[in-house]
């Protein structure tokens, strides 16, 4: 197993249930990807991913086989920062409006942006042919505006790519579904406004004792800072079992094994296909992605009466405005056990925590400064924004370089090429955040999909 993601994570804890004897290999020094806690002023808050989907089952029922406590936002509703305020999000398809009331309420598109979407209702269904990118069919059937103030900020906030190259079919199929059947607008009223069950879920204390948790519970062996430099097959006549090289080009380990999973991002699981299944490394070295990073501030309360008052959960930030950070999410206000563990700070402080966002596809040079600098644009945007002014207790800078991948035009079909090409290898299999979704029950979804797919040929 090479890679200590949830992904990886979960394909281990599967193999251990099946009766293997599985070793995990992660080339950090700690498990966990993108999920990970780090205290801020003497609290440990989430410093990655801070929430999952709730209403795909995948993340949640793992994290209650665990025996976690399951936890969702207090404050669910977002703002948006355009046009020079935090205007209430209208209801929405992933930025596609749904109820032309509530966005011209907003005040988030200018009038003929607003007459642009009333004339969606007159379009006939699209007929598409293959892929097309998001941006290209919100632009054709709503305008460009909607593309631009509405639909980049959510999806930069899930990619922290660019609308207009993201493919529709890959992130946003129900959109394509809608469309092909005709106007948004005029089926809006059978896309519900309620639903059974929240939309997002964390853990108290964080996502990250997800994978602190499946690594606690792990029937396998976990090895960290060992990087995977080479896979093969074992080379012996009859063999079918592979070997991995190990370790340091000057110190080489060699590990032979009979099944493995890659669960590491496209670029590294290219570099170990290309003797193996040198189509699937073709493909997956044509995956590209995005880094971004993660700021988190601790605030006095006493300081900040105005980031409680704005009454949400945060806000998010269309490229087009021009402002450096992409959202912000007042983790105070979403989670309950954050404001909690925040009144119960060391030193008896009453602390909020919040946090910015950094970083979009093929715009790396906004992350290429100091960790001061990062906070220094944060706390200017945050100011222009909502009037903070307060100087934080303590902040925390996390990176992620290369931690998105980008859903290209085309990323369902070349999937399918790479999970072709992958099969050809029997005892091979390959899962993560590269091929059906980014978010965690995606992943966990991918990692039992690759251990089905190993158990059922083996």
């Amino acid at each position: 197993m090479v890679g200590g993601g949830v992904a990886g994570l979960t394909a281990a804890r599967d193999l251990a249930a099946g009766g293997h004897r599985v070793t995990l290999l992660e080339a950090s020094t700690e498990i966990g990807g993108k999920l990970r806690r780090r205290e801020v002023a003497g609290v440990r808050v989430d410093v990655g991913a801070e929430a999952m989907l709730n209403r795909r089952p995948e993340g949640v029922e793992l994290a209650r086989a665990l025996g976690l406590d399951v936890v969702h936002p207090a404050i669910a509703s977002s703002r948006i920062w355009t046009r020079g305020e935090l205007r209430r999000l209208p209801r929405s398809l992933m930025g596609v409006p749904l109820d032309l009331d509530e966005l011209a309420a907003s005040g988030v598109l200018s009038d003929p942006g607003l007459e642009r979407v009333r004339r969606e209702a007159l379009l006939p269904p699209e007929r598409l042919e293959g892929d097309i990118s998001v941006g290209e069919l919100v632009d054709r059937r709503f305008g460009p505006e909607v593309t631009d103030r509405l639909v980049e900020p959510l999806l930069g906030g899930v990619y922290a790519g660019n609308a207009r190259e993201i493919s529709a079919r890959a992130a946003m199929p129900q959109l394509v579904a809608f469309a092909e059947r005709g106007s948004l607008l005029e089926q809006a009223a059978v896309i519900p406004t309620t639903y059974d069950l929240p939309v997002f879920a964390g853990l108290p204390g964080g996502m990250g004792g997800l994978t602190d948790a499946v690594a606690d519970s792990a029937d396998f062996e976990i090895r960290t800072g060992v990087t995977v430099r080479g896979l093969v097959r074992a080379g012996r006549p009859g063999d079918e079992r592979f070997q991995l090289t190990l370790g340091p080009t000057t110190h080489p380990e060699l590990l032979d094994a009979d099944l493995v999973v890659l669960a590491t991002p496209a670029a590294p699981t290219a570099r170990l296909l290309g003797e193996l299944a040198p189509v699937a490394a073709m493909e997956l070295a044509g995956i590209e992605s995005a880094s971004m990073a993660v700021v988190t501030f601790a605030i006095r309360a006493v300081d900040a009466p105005g980031l409680v008052a704005i009454g949400s959960s945060g806000f998010l930030v269309p490229p087009v405005d021009g402002h450096r950070i992409k959202a912000s999410t007042f983790s105070f206000a979403k989670w309950g056990w954050v404001r909690e563990a925040g009144r119960a700070a060391p030193g008896g402080e009453d602390l909020l925590f919040l946090r910015t966002s950094l970083g979009r596809h093929r715009e790396e040079a906004t992350l290429q400064v100091a960790d001061e600098e990062l906070v220094a644009i944060s706390l200017a945007d945050l100011g222009e924004a909502t009037g903070l002014s307060a100087v934080p207790v303590d902040a925390h800078v996390q990176r992620w370089g290369g931690g998105l991948p980008q859903y290209a035009v085309g990323h369902l079909d070349r999937v399918a090429r790479i999970r072709d090409a992958v099969a050809l290898v029997p005892g091979l299999a390959v899962c993560g955040a590269a091929y059906d979704g980014v978010g965690i029950p995606a992943c966990v979804a991918s990692a039992h999909r690759a251990v089905d797919q190993l158990l059922g040929s083996a």
